[in-house]
């Protein structure tokens, strides 16, 4: 593991994205379209049996889906890179390629975690309810996880995938049923049973109960059990974006 390497990844990721301020404004527009539409829409319809306010029930939620579409598309990168030539100038060096993953991970993790303080920032000023315990710092823990476990699902798709049509194409087959089949929108609990065995298999039902249970508390399961289950899609997936990645080729 060359950490230099991670590092120089990590750096660059964050310089691009603090330079591109208009890709700061774009990416929250659709989470905070999201949070006001259905916080303020469905709220007055929406009744809780955990006693937590839809509007709260729903912030988490809605964090969770700034994750997975910041995540999904970082994969983009490698299609960018590839087409302007920086890939071939990172394979040609010595270090391993599963570096270069980490790196790319560390680099889109971070700045998908500070998208989503900025959606939570909003929360708050939209009235949402944070209860501060000693779990709270455990929701940077599951933003990350999150981050990472859908970084290295775009990173395997753009390893795969030559085309940004096609790569486009192929995120939004995945982000969207990744969203609406978990526990973002509606508790899984008021969801039929065999889709609620779906939502069972989706990461991002753990990483947003995780999350919903740090902030507002009122999670569906354990944070135990909601660490374990993000912890082993996090390790599978960076395995999987690894092992695609090192098959890559440069053009």
């Amino acid at each position: 593991m060359d950490y230099n390497a991670i590092y120089v990844l990590w750096l660059r990721d964050m310089k691009r994205f603090l330079r591109a301020r208009s890709r700061i404004i774009g990416m929250l527009m659709m989470p905070v379209f999201f949070l006001l539409g259905l916080g303020f829409g469905l709220g007055s319809l929406v009744n809780l049996s955990s006693g937590v306010s839809y509007f709260d029930f729903i912030v988490p939620g809605i964090v969770g889906m700034s994750l997975l579409f910041t995540s999904i598309f970082t994969g983009s990168a490698v299609l960018w890179d590839r087409q302007f030539g920086f890939l071939k100038e990172i394979l040609v060096t010595p270090n391993s390629r599963t570096s270069v993953v980490i790196g790319r991970i560390a680099g889109g993790a971070t700045t998908a975690i500070l998208q989503s303080i900025l959606v939570v920032a909003i929360s708050l000023i939209a009235g949402f309810h944070m209860n501060l315990t000693a779990a709270t710092p455990l929701a940077l823990l599951f933003m990350a996880l999150i981050a990472a476990t859908f970084i290295s699902l775009g990173l395997t798709l753009g390893s795969m995938i030559n085309d940004f049509q096609g790569f486009q194409l192929v995120t939004s087959f995945f982000t969207m049923p990744l969203f609406f089949l978990s526990d973002s929108i509606f508790p899984s609990s008021a969801l039929p049973s065999y889709v609620r065995f779906i939502t069972y298999l989706n990461p991002l039902t753990y990483g947003v109960d995780g999350i919903r249970g740090a902030l507002v508390g009122g999670n569906a399961f354990p944070l135990w059990l909601d660490l374990v289950a993000m912890a082993i899609s996090t390790a599978i997936l960076v395995a999987i974006a690894a092992y695609a990645f090192s098959k890559t080729q440069a053009g």
